[in-house]
């Protein structure tokens, strides 16, 4: 009955974040369309003509692209078991957090924000300092709140740090 109970709250809460991802618009979401579901260059309503040019210059989050951690709070990743992941069209998110593979939800919100659901993980054992590594990376992706890109770079913000990632193959 406990299982049942966990598993019936984390699929609230994925509801819950998809239900507030919808809410709050199509902005952001990806390469496809024509950029928020209506026509962002026809004021509306009073809106001047300098939030109707930057609603169309808002930054779309690069779906389907993979990327690869350079650094988490500034501290650079060494070595080939860099954390990574992937973003699909249907805000799948499928990556690697130095040790242990992970799946979740990410839902691009307004403004560049973010919503990531519940981490499920798989449960292998590293040497202790990768193991606090990835801790640190999968504790930063979940709680992350914005994101920007600039020049192949993805920065992944929130209140438990900033993630650098470059485009990956």
């Amino acid at each position: 009955m406990r299982t049942f109970g966990i598993i019936a709250l984390t699929m609230g809460m994925a509801v819950a974040t998809a239900a507030q991802a919808q809410s709050l618009g199509n902005f952001g979401w990806g390469q496809s369309g024509g950029g928020g579901g209506g026509n962002e260059s026809q004021q509306q309503g009073g809106q001047s003509g300098l939030s109707s040019i930057k609603k169309s210059q808002e930054k779309r989050f690069p779906l389907g692209a993979a990327w690869i951690a350079v650094s988490l709070n500034g501290k650079a990743y060494s070595g080939s078991e860099r954390p990574a992941f992937r973003l699909d069209d249907q805000f799948r998110v499928h990556g690697f957090g130095g040790c242990n593979s992970f799946s979740t939800t990410a839902y691009p919100l307004r403004e560049q924000g973010i919503a990531v659901g519940p981490l499920a993980l798989t449960k292998r054992n590293c040497d202790k300092g990768v193991m606090a590594t990835e801790m640190a990376f999968l504790t930063a992706l979940r709680t992350s709140a914005k994101w920007d890109t600039m020049v192949g770079t993805l920065i992944i913000k929130g209140p438990n740090g900033e993630i650098r990632f470059e485009r990956s193959l």
